[in-house]
């Protein structure tokens, strides 16, 4: 008798799917990685950081660049050379090749771009075959 009266005083709830969505996301955060996703998130690692790398480089080369070429516009475009103590006909010389300096340094950030890839892909190569082989099985 006493055990029957023990079972009707039991409380049941079920949470709905967005409830266990966020109860399993919760889980996650706390239950130790499987060898399948440490090494799947390994090998996400290493695909971005092929063009992370080359990103960097090639957007820092490309801005100092830009700012060159800016700063020679200016030498040809404003009295910045009278503030610097410059002739207006040396400073467009001085101007010009500030310029050119600066759109070479910059229009030079793709093409740096694509050898650090290349680079960094042949490095990285093997280890992320290696990943991906025992991924696969």
């Amino acid at each position: 008798m006493e055990n029957n009266n023990q079972e009707q005083n039991v409380f049941s709830y079920n949470y709905s799917a967005k409830e266990q969505a966020e109860i399993k996301k919760i889980r996650e955060k706390y239950t130790p990685p499987t060898d399948v996703e440490d090494k799947m998130e390994r090998l996400r690692r290493l695909d971005a950081s092929v063009t992370q790398t080359a990103q960097i480089v090639a957007l820092i080369l490309g801005i100092i660049g830009t700012l060159i070429l800016g700063f020679g516009m200016s030498l040809i475009l404003t009295n910045l050379s009278s503030m610097i103590g410059l002739s207006h006909n040396v400073a467009m010389a001085v101007g010009i090749v500030i310029g050119i300096l600066g759109g070479g340094a910059a229009s030079l950030a793709f093409p740096i771009y694509n050898v650090i890839v290349k680079e960094r892909r042949k490095k990285l190569a093997p280890e992320i075959i290696r990943l991906t082989d025992e991924l696969m099985k």
